[in-house]
């Protein structure tokens, strides 16, 4: 994580600053279609900060997400041959691929378990624009999956206060696997009886 470390520190700068709900939205915007640490980081200490708020910085971080999610999507769509290059680079080609399987595979459901785990929101999004998925069901993908998640993030903070902020961090990826492994006992099961 060292390598992610300075960025980290900076993101939580930017939660404390005057303009944070514009920096918030930029960089849940990035996170969709670019950057490597998560609005999470950013959401957590805001909602702590002014819990009041908890719901609306909640739905800014849903639609900048879903609107980074729109952006990634037109990469892969009309540039996947310019980015690729820059996927290889910064080790994603394992997830892209993984990414073009789950789409091929599961289609809505995989963006909506997507927006929970640990897995890079900006490979679903471009991945899912190379594969041309259908966008209205890409967007509600976006919609549920990434909502539910950041909902989810301001109200345990907004709840838990100072105490589930310091422990958040611990529980994203276990809480997205859980995720993943219900949908998939669903999906083996509605594979069974159907």
């Amino acid at each position: 994580m060292r390598l992610f470390r300075p960025i980290y520190d900076r993101v939580l700068l930017w939660s404390r600053h005057r303009h944070a709900r514009r920096y918030l939205g930029v960089l849940s915007f990035a996170e969709s279609v670019f950057f490597p640490i998560p609005p999470d980081v950013m959401l957590a200490p805001m909602v702590l900060a002014r819990r009041d708020e908890a719901w609306s910085l909640a739905l800014l971080t849903t639609v900048t997400s879903v609107l980074g999610g729109l952006a990634g999507y037109l990469i892969g769509w009309l540039a996947l041959d310019l980015v690729f290059p820059l996927v290889e680079r910064v080790g994603y080609v394992d997830e892209y691929f993984s990414a073009v399987e789950m789409f091929e595979t599961w289609g809505i459901a995989f963006v909506i378990v997507a927006g929970f785990t640990p897995i890079p929101f900006k490979i679903i999004t471009i991945a899912g624009g190379a594969l041309l998925m259908p966008l209205p069901a890409f967007v509600l993908g976006c919609v549920i999956g990434r909502g539910a998640r950041f909902f989810l993030v301001a109200g345990l903070i907004r709840a838990g206060g100072e105490r589930m902020a310091e422990q958040l961090r611990d529980w994203v990826d276990a809480l997205g696997w859980l995720v993943v492994g219900v949908v998939a006992i669903a999906a083996i099961i509605l594979g069974v009886r159907g």
